[in-house]
């Protein structure tokens, strides 16, 4: 199966950066669609951003301009470059992945997965 391991949470001040990394195992990477989804503190798990394996993009609203998905499939791992990050971004951050029916198939709801990383805690002060 898919194992996902997600890294470079931290705390940030407010306006700063993050790069987050998610790794997936041996070669499972391969025709897998992506995605980060996010969790705070008493709230739902909500969309943040999706890959297809081709490359195609989407960011939910709150994040477009700040954050950007990207993939390195030869490196079998998914960033999300976090920008101009404000308090509210806080949250645990999670990785997932599906296989795909086509490679530009990109996948927004959370049941569309089914491999999920542990989480990476990413936390804005003011």
């Amino acid at each position: 199966q898919v194992q996902l391991v997600e890294s470079g949470g931290g705390l940030v001040q407010a306006g700063g950066s993050l790069r987050l990394s998610c790794a997936a195992s041996g070669r499972t990477f391969s025709g897998y669609a992506m995605g980060w989804f996010r969790q705070a503190p008493g709230k739902e798990r909500e969309f943040v951003a999706a890959i297809s394996w081709s490359g195609a993009l989407s960011h939910a609203d709150s994040v477009k301009g700040r954050f950007t998905i990207s993939r390195d499939n030869a490196k079998n791992t998914v960033y999300l470059q976090m920008n101009s990050l404000k308090p509210e971004d806080t949250a645990v951050y999670y990785c997932a992945a599906r296989l795909a029916y086509y490679s530009g198939s990109i996948y927004l709801r959370n049941d569309d997965y089914n491999y999920w990383g542990q989480g990476t805690q990413v936390t804005v002060s003011s």
